[in-house]
């Protein structure tokens, strides 16, 4: 393994180009980030990874987002995953929900978070009752419940999936005798746990 391929993360080619497009030569650079020339040729060229203090001078001098100089390590490490015995688990009253995705800054709009909603008999969820941005996914994995979305209800049975706009009121319900358990996405996220 060469010493390139152990460095995944290089900034040298994006700190060169912006720095190239604003004009500056080394020797700007390196005086206003207070480091030298030669480790900021060396940094450019990817022979060096810089500590995060110096990478961060860089960055303030070149004035260079920093999610700019970090999607290559957000593109590397592309899966999220959530053990079962590592779920964060709320709850709402008398229901319970277990994450199963996290939401990431990172994802913008494409960010979401799912849960599995667990509703004992006569429980409903609050969380939606008086809307908010978005979009839900719901899939029905055990038991049968009640959709109420404005002022119509809905039956649904294990089995059944329901999407919706999350901008009008919704609540999911359990008129039944057991345990409803519900898959429940929603997006963007609203973070609630």
């Amino acid at each position: 393994m060469t010493k390139k391929d152990r460095s995944p993360y290089r900034f040298g080619e994006k700190l060169r180009k912006v720095r190239e497009r604003k004009g500056y030569t080394l020797k700007i650079v390196a005086q206003r980030a207070g480091v030298s020339e030669s480790l900021v040729s060396q940094i450019e060229r990817n022979r060096v990874s810089p500590a995060i203090d110096t990478l961060l001078s860089l960055a303030d001098v070149l004035d260079i987002n920093l999610e700019f100089l970090f999607e290559e390590y957000r593109r590397n490490r592309p899966v999220q995953i959530i053990r079962s015995t590592e779920r964060r688990k709320m709850r709402e009253e008398e229901i319970k929900y277990e994450e199963l995705a996290k939401p990431s800054e990172n994802d913008d709009l494409h960010s979401l978070e799912s849960y599995i909603i667990i509703i004992p008999p006569g429980g409903k969820t609050h969380r939606g009752s008086y809307g908010h941005l978005g979009r839900e996914l719901g899939f029905i994995l055990e038991g049968s419940a009640k959709f109420i979305y404005e002022t119509e209800e809905y039956d649904l049975e294990a089995g059944d999936s329901i999407s919706f706009s999350a901008a009008s009121p919704h609540v999911l319900s359990n008129p039944s005798d057991s345990i409803v358990r519900a898959l429940w996405v929603v997006t963007p996220p609203q973070r609630f746990i």
